[in-house]
């Protein structure tokens, strides 16, 4: 099962901890990076992934985010078909680099993308090249306990 995990996901464990949704996120978040690195999942990097890390002040967030990188089974660099699907995606009102990182997980083929930006999920809720979800819910239904 191949997944994208964008910028906001990749950070979630360095933010405000008190609050339980971010605790939880965290939490699942932590649980999918196991499951890429036992292989159980493929990780997706991509060229607006470096971008948006590149651009992170904090100089211990942005080489820990980094390093998922070399953990990628897909690499995906800009072209043109990119900038297209993109573009498509801004009309159905999502931001610009947030576009840029759907277009991504479609051309990687992925099955999930994985986002804890609510605008995102909401713009997204019935999106049917990718299945846009949060951490929480992806674990709850992709690793749910079958007993």
């Amino acid at each position: 099962m191949r997944v994208y995990l964008d910028n906001c996901t990749f950070n979630r464990p360095f933010d405000d901890q008190t609050q339980i949704r971010i605790k939880l996120e965290t939490e699942a978040k932590l649980y999918i990076q196991e499951k890429i690195r036992d292989g159980t999942l493929e990780l997706v990097w991509s060229y607006i992934l470096d971008y948006e890390n590149l651009a992170n002040p904090f100089e211990e967030r942005r080489n820990t985010i980094q390093n998922w990188k070399a953990r990628a089974f897909i690499d995906v660099d800009a072209g043109l078909e990119i900038l297209t699907k993109a573009n498509i995606l801004r009309e159905i009102g999502l931001r610009n680099k947030d576009a840029l990182h759907l277009a991504c997980a479609i051309a990687a083929k992925c099955d999930y993308f994985v986002t804890t930006d609510d605008a995102i999920l909401r713009k997204t809720v019935s999106f049917e090249e990718v299945k846009v979800i949060d951490p929480l819910n992806f674990v709850r239904s992709i690793f749910h306990d079958n007993r």
